[in-house]
C-alpha cells in the first residue's frame, strides 16, 4: 500500500493534466462535414453530362377536343403575376359535399406543377421505374392521357424529383427537366422538335435538389438561364436555332428562380435572379441579350422564389435559409454602368424583420405583397403576410399563430386567395391589407409535400402533392 499510496496521486495527476490538455487543444469538428440544403444527393458539381437522347421515346393514348378559352399558359400564369383575371365566379365555401374533384392522377414523386393551354394539361413528370423525363398532355375536362414524349435519365431521389412547369404557347410547349434538358415539342401533336442539354453544351451545374428554372417562350422564342459557359440562350421555337446569347463573365449559376420579363422607360427586359447576383437582360434590339444591369449586394447560395415585379423599376427578391429578403429599384442612367441603368439596393434584411419566402414567389396585387413567411421568421413562422410593396419589412397583416401554411403554394382569384398547405389541405381566405379571414378550408389531398404551384382556369384548379395531382371544379355552384 505505500507504494501504491504514492504513485496513485501521481497517476490521477497525469490522467486529470492528460484531459486538460486534449479539452483544450483538440478540436472536435476537425472532420466535420456540415448538413448543407441540398448535400443529400445534391445534383451539384454535375459537369460531364450521360448522354441523353432527348425526345427519343413517344406514346400516344387518344385524341381529344380542346376546350377553348382555358389556359394558364406557365409559371405563374399569363401575367407572371399567379392571378387569375378570368371573370369565372369561384367558390366562397366548399358546401356540404366538399371539394367537387373532377379527376386525379398519380405522377412520380416531385413538385413539378401543370400547364394548361386550350383544355390541355402538360406536366413534365418522372418515371422512376422507366427512369425518364416525361413531358405528359392530358385532357382538362376528363383526365384522360392524350400523348407523352419521354427520354432516359437517371436520377436519385432528392427532396422528390420533378420541379418545373412547362411554357405552352398555340404552337409549342418548352421544358427544361431535372437534369437541365430542355425540350421542345409540338403542342398538340407531342413531335419532338428539338433539344439541348445544358450540362453537354454549355457546362451548366445541375442546382440543389435538380433544376427548378421553369422555362419562358416570348414570341416564339425560349429563353433560357444558362449559368454555363453562357448566362442566358435564346433558341428560336420553330428551328431549334440560338438566336442570341449572353456572356457570363462573372460565372453565375443556374438558381431555381425563373426568368421574370420586365419593361421600364419602354425597354423590355428579362430579369434573372442568379446564384452570384440579379441582372436585367435586353430583350429587344438593339442591344437584345446585352447586360443592362447588375447587382451583387444581396446574393444568397440558395434561391427559389422568382423576382417579384412590382412595378416604377422596383423588384423584390427572397431566398431561404436565413438569407431574408431584398427591395431594389432600377433607373435609368443615361450611359453610365452596365447598360443604360443603375440599380440600387433599397432594403435588405432578415427573415424574421419583414416579409420572406423560402419556396413560393410573393403575390404583388395593388401596392401590396402577399406571400408565406418562412420557419425562421420568429414567432410569425410560416404565417400568410400582407406588406406594402416598398416597405416590406413592415407586416400589415397576418394569418395568426393558428393559420400556418409551410411551404404550401397559393393563388389570387375572383377577390379571394386559395392557399394550400404542406398537408393538402386548401383555405379560402378574404386577405386585405386590414384583415385576413377564412371563409372555408378542407382537406384536398391526403398526400405530403404539396408545394407545387397551383393552376387555374375556366374554374377548374390543379393541385398536386409529391406524387398525386388532383383537378377541381372551382365554379360557384
Amino acid at each position: 500500500m505505500g507504494r501504491w499510496s504514492i504513485l496513485l496521486p501521481l497517476i490521477i495527476f497525469f490522467l486529470g493534466t492528460g484531459v486538460i490538455l486534449f479539452w483544450l487543444f483538440h478540436d472536435p469538428v476537425a472532420d466535420y462535414i456540415p448538413s448543407l440544403p441540398g448535400m443529400d444527393h445534391r445534383g451539384t458539381g454535375v459537369k460531364t453530362a450521360e448522354e441523353v437522347k432527348i425526345g427519343a421515346l413517344f406514346t400516344f393514348f387518344r385524341s381529344s377536343v380542346e376546350k377553348t378559352g382555358t389556359s394558364w399558359p406557365r409559371f405563374r400564369g399569363r401575367d407572371f403575376d399567379n392571378i387569375n383575371k378570368e371573370p369565372v365566379k369561384l367558390i366562397d365555401s366548399w358546401g356540404e359535399k366538399g371539394p367537387d374533384i373532377l379527376w386525379k392522377v398519380e405522377l412520380g414523386e416531385g413538385h413539378a406543377a401543370p400547364a394548361v393551354y386550350n383544355g390541355r394539361v402538360y406536366v413534365l413528370d418522372y418515371d422512376e421505374k422507366k427512369r425518364e423525363d416525361a413531358l405528359r398532355c392530358f385532357s382538362l375536362t376528363t383526365g384522360e392521357e392524350l400523348w407523352r414524349r419521354a427520354y432516359g435519365v437517371r436520377l436519385k431521389r432528392n427532396h422528390g424529383l420533378s420541379r418545373t412547369i412547362p411554357a405552352v404557347t398555340d404552337r409549342y410547349v418548352v421544358t427544361i427537366g431535372p437534369k437541365c434538358q430542355v425540350m421542345c415539342c409540338d403542342r398538340i401533336t407531342g413531335d419532338f422538335l428539338w433539344g439541348v442539354d445544358l450540362i453537354k453544351e454549355y457546362g451548366t451545374e445541375v442546382p440543389f435538389w435538380y433544376t427548378g428554372q421553369c422555362p419562358l417562350v416570348d414570341n416564339d422564342t425560349a429563353i433560357i438561364a444558362v449559368g454555363g459557359r453562357s448566362l442566358f440562350i435564346a433558341v428560336d421555337c420553330k428551328t431549334g436555332k440560338k438566336v442570341w446569347e449572353t456572356p457570363n463573365p462573372r460565372k453565375w449559376k443556374m438558381s431555381h428562380a425563373s426568368v421574370m420579363p420586365m419593361t421600364l422607360n419602354g425597354k423590355r427586359s428579362y430579369v434573372y435572379f442568379a446564384v452570384g447576383g440579379i441582372c436585367g437582360i435586353s430583350a429587344s434590339a438593339p442591344d437584345r441579350g446585352a447586360i443592362l444591369w447588375e447587382s451583387t449586394e444581396f446574393s444568397p447560395s440558395v434561391i427559389a422564389p422568382s423576382p417579384v415585379i412590382i412595378g416604377n423599376g422596383y423588384i423584390f427578391i427572397t431566398a431561404g435559409y436565413g438569407a431574408g429578403s431584398a427591395l431594389l429599384q432600377v433607373k435609368s442612367a443615361g450611359n453610365s454602368g452596365p447598360g443604360r441603368f443603375a440599380v440600387s439596393v433599397l432594403q435588405k434584411y432578415r427573415p424574421s424583420e419583414g416579409l420572406a419566402s423560402e419556396q413560393q414567389t410573393p403575390v404583388y396585387l395593388n401596392g401590396y405583397l402577399y406571400g408565406i413567411l418562412p420557419k425562421d421568421a420568429g414567432n410569425l413562422r410560416n404565417q400568410f403576410v400582407v406588406v406594402k410593396a416598398t416597405e416590406c419589412r413592415n407586416i400589415i397583416t397576418s394569418s395568426g399563430k393558428s393559420d400556418r401554411y409551410g411551404l404550401g403554394p397559393f393563388i389570387f382569384a375572383d377577390g379571394k386567395f386559395f392557399i394550400l398547405n404542406d398537408d393538402g389541405e386548401m383555405t379560402i381566405a378574404m386577405v386585405t391589407p386590414k384583415e385576413f379571414k377564412v371563409l372555408d378550408r378542407a382537406r384536398i389531398i391526403d398526400g405530403q409535400d404539396s408545394w407545387g404551384p397551383v393552376a387555374l382556369t375556366g374554374g377548374y384548379m390543379l393541385i398536386r402533392d409529391s406524387k398525386t395531382m388532383v383537378c377541381l371544379n372551382m365554379k360557384a355552384r
